[in-house]
């Protein structure tokens, strides 16, 4: 949520930002309510955002290398997308699966933090994406008016729209996994590079079959 801390760590205070957040921390803390009362095994995982090709199609980093995808084939003229200045620590999924057994593996029960300990912009993001593409954005205007064009064509392909604003928004996620790091000998194997490649990678091949499919139609 809203940020207490530069880098968030297990004893960073939460500040959630949205009822999705509240919901999560009623989970965090009762799991430690039952852990503390019962004595039975309960341990949370505090996970930062960790994406693959099976994120969903809403969230911001599927929805970007989806869209790329579909604009370089045609199928789709324009990606309209919310803050483009928000800071994530984006990891891969199968490292945080990793780190959820090893969480599970301990004698005793405990709380983690799992994340890469680097952040980037969405807009950064976007960059990488098309990049991979071929594409470079070329971006023009500032806040609400930004646009991202390619810069061969000419072509506005990216527009910020106000409807995807957060009413509460956070603005940098950045977590600090010293503690897994040191006591379950985790840590990310996938860098962010690796990981936007094979999500594009896999999102080319599913917008190249939506675009066989509609050429048959």
């Amino acid at each position: 949520g809203k940020i207490q801390d530069p880098l968030q760590s297990e004893t960073t205070p939460f500040y959630p930002r949205s009822p999705y957040a509240v919901s999560k921390l009623f989970a965090y803390w009762i799991t430690i309510n039952y852990r503390e009362a019962y004595g039975i095994f309960a341990a949370n995982g505090i996970l930062f955002n960790h994406e693959s090709p099976r994120r969903g199609e809403t969230f911001v980093t599927r929805k970007i290398t989806l869209a790329a995808a579909r604009i370089k084939l045609g199928i789709q003229e324009k990606l309209y997308i919310g803050n483009l200045s928000a800071r994530r620590d984006w990891g891969h999924a199968k490292d945080f699966v990793e780190g959820m057994w090893r969480i599970l593996q301990q004698d005793t029960p405990d709380d983690y933090v799992l994340a890469t300990g680097q952040n980037y912009t969405v807009r950064w993001f976007l960059e990488q994406v098309f990049s991979i593409l071929g594409t470079t954005i070329e971006w023009k205007g500032e806040g609400v008016e930004e646009i991202g064009l390619d810069s061969e064509t000419g072509k506005e392909i990216i527009k910020v729209d106000p409807i995807y604003f957060r009413p509460t928004e956070v603005d940098l996620l950045l977590g600090d996994s010293s503690k897994a790091r040191e006591k379950l000998g985790w840590e990310p194997t996938t860098d962010i590079h690796s990981l936007i490649k094979e999500m594009v990678d896999e999102d080319f091949r599913v917008a190249k079959i939506e675009q066989a499919s509609k050429s048959r139609s």
